[in-house]
This record gives structure tokens, C-alpha cells and sequence, in this order.
């Protein structure tokens, strides 16, 4: 390359450095070749020696291990003829590759095993010769051992590796533990090793490579164990930390496995096409073995589901079916361990390959959270079979149905079929659907009775909606021809109430009006019976309710579904939608309980009785009276559980969960809600579990219950995915995982969540808000995962959006947090621009104190930029004059009511807002101080001069200032010092040491400590 032409020693280790922080792959490699040949040119063996270990190094971490041989050779032959070549970091850097060899070689099978063991010994005899521990030569010696598979001789190395002193050539802390638990888990003992992997997955230890491997390494065990929180938990934050780095495909293999291991199949082939190149490389074979091993335990659970046709990523130049690539990724995997086997004169590889690819699922279904298809879903029919959903709609088929497929033409077997399908009918089981179902397909070609062939068609009418009101006047006329005029009528209702509900609901009253009159006079001369008459009341009611609504939705818009899409808003509006048709609705709900409630023995006047109370709940609602209406709708509720029909409580129990809420009650609504997921259980449809779920995780994260709020959002972006409603309701939800994640501080957990929300989430949908503060909480998360310039992307393009907003405070905040992070991401030009277009937001809301820190900051990444130390000044200065004038808006009486009542100081009176002016511009006076101590260290004077203003400013504050104020005495002492005026830096040291008498505290030892040593160093001068 052009601009590496003539370079110098200290150019060249800049350019190494540089490459350093470029992303691991074949691109640094070249580029460190490159500068290899720069070294060569400069005639100094040390710039050949770093070059080499450069290249040596970014080899190591990459897909292309194979290539870093040649370099250490060279390496080794230039020590054995000059070592005095060597400085003492390139002496150390010699010898620390060492082990990176010997594992190298392990990963090769074309290196003799010979060689290997001739390579243990030379290692041995070296680092015996440097005087280094035999630590780490024990370790390699167990690596050997363990790929071999010879037990005994790795338990012999691995008792005198742990037992050796620890020096400068071990492994680190992290790496070490990882071998370690890795070894406990390969020999069955999961506890053991999660135990040693505990520092690392803590944070005590950690380095380039770790805590990622670590992570990677127990999934399985944790399966194995049932530990599935915490094996979501470390795949979700593993993976961020794997994604990126190319030489890590072992670690990439086992997030394929742990996917393929729990129910993951769709997101395990997510991650396959993330990494074409994986299928490949073969610079590492090792790892290759492992990610084709994992690949084929994918393709062979894919194609056991039913999904053998289901096309998948593979290797490139041609494509793949998840059978085909099955065969092939096995037949790679077993060639692979067939030529380590050749090398090592063992089948142990072949062995653990098998055993890895014949693995079966350790779990039926674990959600994860991050968006993804489950794989029923995959398949284009939608009909794969296992994907592991929970039943949907009525649970297991009647038992009825059990004798089916025996009925044929025997009267008997149909005659059992009809007596369950009643039977059910008259506990209003959800089973019955399935029962006459079950009746209907028995009695094809069969001779039924005129009642029979009535209830049949009027149990088909109840499956088919807008279709079924034929079919409910076919009913009619059947239950007509067999003596039942109530039934009849009730039939024909039915009939009104689906009219209504397609769009009739005036022409359906008119109907549902004579049926009311009809089956009433039947009723008064004993012509029908009391559930017949309910049958038309309740429908006469549900159509009077639909009016009601229907002229409330026009006197008042459309609400629309909530955000969040839970069940149910919290309470409607207080207009009345025409107080006749309220009249009339209630009148009608009134009859029907006073019909029903004497009846309660029979469960079926029992449901019309607790329907009732429901309906003057949401009356109640309707009106504006949310303490009846949750009174009422939780007698429905109770009333429905009592009669043993749990599954009709559950609609008004997250109703009440809703207008508890909506009331302040949290205990209440998280009980309604927890009810109404248990009474749900498996009868719900994957939807209905979705809603309810998220319902029970809002009510949680509104009362501070972060983390089992987590956990039934979760479970509801789960079940929005099984209901196909990833991308709206389970967007939603994932979007509220991620907030709860974050509030409990699980941040690469959370970012990964939010990440997977965001390409699903619409202003049409969601709303602008819900993408806005996903991108907010993402920058906090990737802020604290030192990701400093995703974070500045996602702030700037949050705050893109809120530009537009009416109310601009969280336009300026995010411009602000956008700044920061640029600041933090070496972008000081960018930093500094959006510091001002900060201020400039800041200064537009009269946010006095959002101003003054953005300007405050300014001057710091203005050092950085051309604007350097003078454009530093004039920020700081104005941040200086924003204070003054600040404080000279809330001394006058003319501007203090302006002041307290504006957003220039989040507090609550004009004392409050001075006081805290006053802080901030001793805070300004400290900055500009340490700005000009630190930029020009010649000009003492002038950064004195700017303590001592911000001394006089604490100490008009009082105690509530003492840090602040001791904190620039201390710093203007230390100047005292500098200018060779030890009496002034004794006489501030005094003072903070005065002040601080007696007091206790961490501020207070810290002050203590610090002017304490520097009344030594004025002493001494």
C-alpha cells in the first residue's frame, strides 16, 4: 500500500497498533503481511521481530491458523542465533506463543502426532531453560490428552497443570477456568463446572476471548441441568459477544447447538446464514469439525420435524435442502474426525462427532425472546408436525371423538357420539365444538331423526360466522318440525346476533324484537322452557349492547387498540352513545338476569346469569363508573368460575385487570390478570396467551416488578410468534422485554432483544414513541457495553424522529446522550456538533441547566477539534454567563414566577432553582479551571484564578456543597504547590482537613487522605 511507503520504526508500531483494532479476517491478515515487508525494508532485526509477532497474532485470531507456523519458525530461529535481538517483551511474547503452537498443531491433522509430542518436549525443555513454571506445558500436555481421548493421562496432566505455581507464561485467570470447566463437563459433572466457570461468567475475569467462550461452552450444560433461565440468558448475551469475531467458530458452533437443542430450529438457522463462510474455511479444522458437526444435528432435527424439503443456507454454489445438507454436513464432519483419528491412531473423535450430531432435544421449546419464526412456520403449508405449540383453540378433542372412527354405520357408536356431544353441550364445555364435529362427519349417510339432524346443523351454524345464519334458519326450521317452537326461536336468534355482528345490527333487532316476543308468550303459556327464553334474551341483549356501542364509537371516534395490544382497554369513555339505547341495553341485560338467576343450579342459566353481570359491567364502564364496573365484572367473573366454566372468566378477568389499573389498584389488576391467564390455560389460542401475557407484564413493569415482568414478556413475544403475530403484537412485546431487561441492568441481553424488535416495529403500528424510546434504550445499552457509536447512531436517529414532536425535551435529551457518545467514540468533530445543536434545543425550551452542561461539554471535545483550546474558552466562558444570567432571572421578582414555572430548572420554587444555579456555576468555574490546568500548564495563574471563584461560589452553598468545595480547594492547593508557594498549599490543605473534622464517610477519608499528603509535599518543599 501507498501510504505504508517509507515508514519509520514508530510509523510501523502505529500501523500495527491500528491494524490491531480492525476486525479479525482475512483483511488484517493481509495487512500485517504488508507491513512485514515494511519491517524487512527499515534493517532493524526488532522491527522484524514485532512484525512477525503482529502477523503471528492476528493469524491466531482469525479462520486462517494454519498460515501462523511459518512466522513462529522464523521467529524461533532468529532467537537461537541472536537472542539479545530480542527486547523483553518480544523475549516474553516468544515464549508465551509457545502454547499457542502446541494447540495449533492439535488443530491441524496433517501434523504428525509425533511431531506434537517432540513439540511438548521442546517447550518443556525451554521454558525450563527461561526458568518459567511447568504450568502451562502441564496444561498443553492435558490438551493433547483430551483430544486423544487418553482419560487417564488427561487427568494425570490436568492434577499437576492446576498443581504447578502460577507465573508469567499461564494462561489468564479466564482462559484458564474455561479449560477447567470444560473438562468437568465433558466427564458429566454440569455442577462442577459451571461452579469454575462462575468468576468468568461474573465479570471477575475476563479477556479478548472471555467471558465469550465461557458463555458458549455452557449452554448445554445448563440444558442438561434445567437451568433455562440462565441458558437464555447467556446465549442472548454470548452471541453479541461471538457475532463479530470471525475466529471464533467453535463458539459460533455451540450457539448453533444450544438452538438446535431447544425448540430454536428457525433462529439456529438465522445464525447459519449469518456465517456463509463457516461452512468453508479450512484454515482451522478443528472448528470446522465442530460447526459442520452442529450444522448436521440442525438439518437432521429440521428434517425429523417434517422440514427435510425446507430450504436452508449452506455452502455456497448451489442450494440446500435441510435433508441434502443433512447428508452433506455429516459426511464433512466424519471425514474431518476420520483424519484426526488417522493422525492420533484413536476413533475418539469420530466418536464425539457422532455422539454431537445424534443428540436429541434437551427441550421442547425454549423462547428466547429475539425475533424468530418457530417451526411449525417455517414450512410453506404451515404443517409441520412437533414444532412444540400448545394446543390451540379446544385443547384435546372430546372424548367423544375417541369412538369416531368406530361409529361407520353402527346407530349404536353414532347414538354414544350424540349423547357426549349433548352432554358437553350442556356444561358448555369448548369441547363440544369438537364433539359435534365429530357427530356430523359419523352421521354421513346415515338416517337421523328431525331433532337430530337439528342440533347438528346448529352446532355447524355456530363454526361458520357470517355463513352460518342460513344454516341457523335451516336449524330452525328443523327444531319447528320436531316440536320445539322455543328452540326455534332461540336458533333464529342466534341467527339476528351473527347479522348483527356482519354489519345489521338495526335489521337484527327488529328481528331479535319479535323472537322476544314470541318465545315470551311460549314461555307464559308453558310452550317452551326457561333456557329456551334465556337463548333470546341473551341474544336480544348482546345486539342492544352492539348499539350501544356502535353509537358511542360514532359520537366519539374509533379508539383503537391499545399500543401494546393487550385484551381490553381500561375503561371507555363517559359519553353516553345515546342514553335510549343505553336505557334500552341495560333494561334488556336487567331481564335477563332476573330470568336467569333462579336458575343457577342449571350451569347453562348460570352462564346467562354471569354474562349479565358482565354486560353491566361494561355499561357501568360506559358511563364513566369504573368502581362498578369492575365490581361487576368481577361477580361475572366469579360467577362464571363457580359454575365450573373458568374458560368464560377469563375475557372480563383481564377486562378488570385493565380498570384496575386504569384505578390505581395494582394488587387488584395483578391478580385479575394472573386469573385470567390460569383460568386461559391450555383452552387459549396462542394469541389469546400473547395478549394475556403481555397484559400480566405491563401490570408487573408499572409496579416496579422488572423481572417477572420480563418473564411474561417473554412468554408473550413466545406466543405472538406461534400465533404468526411476530411482527405486530410480538414487536410490541419484545419491545417491553427489552425495557424490563434493561431496568434490571442486563444490558447485553437487552440490546440483543431490542435489536431484534426494532426492524418489526411501525410508526402505523406502534406508534413513533415505541421506536423512539427502543432506540433510546438501546443507547443506554450499548453505552454501558462500551459500544459508544452504535449508541450515538441509534440516540441521533431517535432524536430524527422526536424532531418533529410538538414538545421538544426529548429531542434536545437525545441530541445531548448523542453527544456523549460521540465524545466517547474518538468523533470529537461529530461530538462537538451535536453539543450544539443540543444547546441550541436547550436553549429554545429555556432549559437553563440542559444548556449550561451542554456547553460545559463542549469545551471539552472542542480541545479535540479545530476549535481547540479557544473555541474551549468561549463555551466554557458562556456556560459561565448562562449561569449569571440565570441567577439574575430568578432574583427578579419581575421573572421568578417565569422561572419557577418554566423547564429551566427541574425543581419546584424560585429558592430551589437558585440553589441549584448557584451549584452548577461553581461546577462551571471547577471545569474551566481543570480545562485551563490541563491545556495550558503554564498558566497556573489563570486556572487558579478560576478555583478560587468556584470555592467562593460552594461556600455560599453551605454544607450541601462541602465535596464540591473541598474538592477545588485540593485542586487549587496542588497549583500553590506547582507555583512554589508552599505556605498557600499547607493553608488550603489545612482547611478541607479542618472542614472534615470528625466527619465520616468515604467523601470524607478520600479529602482527608489527599490533603494529608499534600501537607507532606509542602513540608518537604
Amino acid at each position: 500500500m501507498s501510504q505504508a511507503m517509507g515508514m519509520d520504526f514508530d510509523t510501523l508500531r502505529q500501523a500495527m497498533a491500528d491494524n490491531q483494532e480492525q476486525p479479525e479476517g482475512p483483511a488484517r491478515n493481509a495487512r500485517a503481511e504488508q507491513l512485514l515487508v515494511e519491517a524487512e525494508k527499515l534493517n532493524i532485526p526488532l522491527a522484524v521481530i514485532e512484525a512477525l509477532g503482529h502477523q503471528l497474532k492476528v493469524y491466531n485470531y482469525s479462520s486462517e491458523k494454519d498460515k501462523m507456523f511459518v512466522p513462529f519458525a522464523r521467529l524461533l530461529r532468529m532467537w537461537d542465533e541472536r537472542p539479545e535481538d530480542f527486547d523483553e517483551y518480544e523475549t516474553h511474547s516468544l515464549h508465551w506463543v509457545f502454547k499457542w503452537m502446541s494447540a495449533g498443531m492439535l488443530d491441524q491433522p496433517h501434523i504428525p502426532l509425533a511431531s506434537i509430542e517432540k513439540w511438548l518436549g521442546e517447550m518443556e525443555h525451554r521454558y525450563r531453560l527461561a526458568g518459567h513454571s511447568e504450568r502451562a506445558v502441564r496444561g498443553a500436555e492435558f490438551s493433547v490428552a483430551a483430544h486423544l481421548g487418553d482419560l487417564g493421562r488427561a487427568e494425570r496432566a490436568y492434577t499437576a497443570w492446576l498443581a504447578a505455581d502460577r507465573d508469567t507464561m499461564a494462561d489468564c485467570h479466564a482462559c484458564e477456568l474455561h479449560s477447567q470447566g470444560w473438562w468437568r463437563a465433558e466427564r458429566d459433572a454440569d455442577e462442577e463446572a459451571l461452579e469454575l466457570w462462575r468468576p468468568v461468567l461474573e465479570g471477575e475475569y475476563t479477556c479478548a476471548h472471555e467471558p465469550h467462550t465461557v458463555l458458549a461452552s455452557s449452554l448445554v450444560p445448563l440444558l442438561r441441568l434445567g437451568r433455562l433461565d440462565e441458558a437464555r440468558a447467556h446465549h442472548l448475551r454470548g452471541f453479541r459477544l461471538v457475532r463479530p469475531m470471525e475466529s471464533m467458530r467453535g463458539a459460533y458452533a455451540d450457539h448453533v447447538e444450544f438452538c438446535a437443542l431447544s425448540g430454536n430450529e428457525a433462529r439456529a438457522l438465522e445464525l447459519l446464514a449469518e456465517r456463509p463462510a463457516y461452512f468453508t474455511d479450512s484454515g482451522d479444522p478443528r472448528s470446522k469439525l465442530d460447526f459442520m458437526a452442529v450444522t448436521a444435528l440442525l438439518m437432521d432435527r429440521l428434517t425429523g420435524l417434517g422440514l427435510g424439503d425446507q430450504p436452508v443456507p449452506g455452502p455456497a454454489g448451489r442450494e440446500w435442502t435441510a435433508s441434502g445438507l443433512a447428508v452433506h454436513a455429516r459426511g464433512e464432519a466424519l471425514s474431518l474426525a476420520a483424519l484426526f483419528d488417522a493422525r492420533n491412531g484413536t476413533s475418539y473423535v469420530s466418536e464425539r462427532a457422532r455422539g454431537r450430531m445424534d443428540q436429541r432435544p434437551l427441550v421442547e421449546r425454549l423462547p428466547l425472546g429475539v425475533r424468530s419464526r418457530s417451526a411449525r412456520h417455517m414450512s410453506p403449508s404451515g404443517s409441520a408436525a412437533g414444532s412444540g405449540s400448545a394446543a390451540a383453540s379446544a385443547s384435546a378433542r372430546s372424548s367423544a371423538a375417541v369412538v369416531e372412527s368406530d361409529a361407520g354405520s353402527d346407530p349404536s357408536s353414532l347414538s354414544a357420539l350424540l349423547a357426549e356431544a349433548r352432554r358437553l353441550s350442556a356444561t358448555r364445555s369448548p369441547d363440544a365444538v369438537e364433539a359435534w364435529a365429530a357427530v356430523s362427519r359419523a352421521a354421513e349417510g346415515q338416517e337421523l331423526d328431525v331433532r337430530d339432524r337439528a342440533e347438528i346443523a346448529d352446532h355447524a351454524a355456530m363454526e361458520r360466522g357470517p355463513e352460518g345464519i342460513e344454516l341457523f334458519h335451516a336449524a330452525a326450521e328443523l327444531y319447528s318440525e320436531a316440536g320445539d317452537p322455543g328452540e326455534a326461536l332461540a336458533a333464529r336468534a342466534r341467527a339476528a346476533y351473527v347479522l348483527a355482528l356482519t354489519g345489521g345490527p338495526e335489521e337484527a333487532l327488529a328481528t331479535v324484537s319479535e323472537l322476544y316476543e314470541g318465545v315470551l308468550a311460549l314461555l307464559a303459556d308453558g310452550g317452551t322452557g326457561v333456557s329456551q327464553a334465556a337463548s333470546v334474551l341473551v341474544g336480544r341483549a348482546r345486539i342492544l349492547m352492539l348499539l350501544v356501542q356502535e353509537e358511542a364509537d360514532a359520537d366519539e371516534g374509533e379508539s383503537g387498540a391499545t399500543a401494546s395490544g393487550t385484551a381490553g382497554s381500561e375503561t371507555a369513555d363517559s359519553g353516553t352513545g345515546g342514553d335510549e339505547a343505553v336505557g334500552a341495553a341495560e333494561a334488556a341485560v336487567r331481564e335477563l338476569l332476573a330470568v336467569a338467576e333462579p336458575h343457577l343450579s342449571d350451569v347453562r342459566m348460570a352462564s346467562r346469569a354471569a354474562e349479565a353481570r358482565a354486560m353491566l359491567g361494561e355499561l357501568a364502564a360506559h358511563a364513566g363508573d369504573a368502581e362498578a364496573a369492575a365490581e361487576l365484572l368481577g361477580q361475572a367473573a366469579a360467577a362464571f368460575v363457580a359454575a365450573g366454566l373458568p374458560w368464560f372468566a377469563v375475557e372480563y378477568e383481564s377486562r378488570l385487570a385493565g380498570i384496575a389499573r386504569h384505578l390505581g389498584n395494582a394488587e387488584e389488576a395483578e391478580r385479575a390478570a394472573r386469573a385470567a391467564l390460569e383460568h386461559g390455560g391450555p383452552r387459549l389460542e396462542p394469541m389469546g396467551h400473547a395478549q394475556l401475557h403481555l397484559q400480566l407484564a405491563e401490570i408487573l413493569g408499572a409496579t416496579g416488578q422488572f423481572g417477572p415482568a420480563s418473564e411474561h414478556a417473554l412468554e408473550a413475544a413466545h406466543w405472538a410468534d406461534e400465533a404468526g403475530e411476530g411482527p405486530t403484537l410480538g414487536a410490541w412485546a419484545r419491545h417491553q422485554l427489552g425495557g424490563f431487561l434493561l431496568r434490571q441492568g442486563r444490558w447485553a441481553e437487552a440490546a440483543e432483544i431490542l435489536e431484534s424488535a426494532l426492524p418489526d416495529l411501525t410508526t402505523d403500528m406502534h406508534g413513533d414513541g415505541a421506536i423512539v424510546q427502543t432506540r433510546w434504550w438501546l443507547g443506554d445499552c450499548l453505552t454501558e457495553l462500551g459500544e459508544h457509536r452504535a449508541a450515538a447512531e441509534h440516540w441521533l436517529r431517535a432524536a430524527d424522529v422526536a424532531r418533529h414532536w410538538p414538545e421538544q425535551r426529548d429531542h434536545a435529551m437525545l441530541a445531548h446522550l448523542a453527544a456523549e457518545a460521540l465524545g466517547h467514540a474518538e468523533l470529537p468533530a461529530q461530538a462537538e456538533q451535536a453539543y450544539a445543536r443540543a444547546g441550541d434545543l436547550w436553549r429554545d425550551l429555556g432549559n437553563v441547566l440542559g444548556l449550561i452542561r451542554s456547553l460545559r461539554a463542549r469545551a471539552w471535545v472542542a480541545l479535540r477539534t479545530d476549535s481547540g483550546l479557544d473555541g474551549a474558552r468561549e463555551s466554557m466562558a458562556a456556560a459561565v454567563r448562562e449561569c449569571e444570567e440565570g441567577l439574575r432571572a430568578v432574583s427578579s421578582s419581575a421573572r421568578a414566577e417565569a422561572v419557577e414555572a418554566s423547564d429551566a430548572v427541574e425543581g419546584s420554587d424560585a429558592a430551589e432553582a437558585r440553589h441549584r444555579l448557584v451549584a452548577e456555576l461553581g461546577h462551571t468555574h471547577r471545569q474551566f479551571g481543570d480545562l485551563i490546568a490541563r491545556s495550558v500548564p503554564d498558566d497556573t495563574e489563570e486556572a487558579l484564578a478560576q478555583y478560587t471563584r468556584a470555592i467562593s461560589v460552594f461556600a455560599s452553598l453551605g454544607d450541601d456543597a462541602l465535596d464540591a468545595r473541598t474538592g477545588a480547594e485540593l485542586a487549587a492547593g496542588w497549583l500553590e504547590a506547582d507555583l512554589l508557594r508552599p505556605a498557600a498549599a499547607a493553608a488550603r490543605a489545612r482547611a478541607v482537613l479542618s472542614a472534615y473534622a470528625g466527619a465520616d464517610g468515604e467523601a470524607a477519608q478520600a479529602r482527608r487522605a489527599e490533603a494529608e499528603n499534600m501537607l507532606g509535599v509542602t513540608e518537604k518543599a
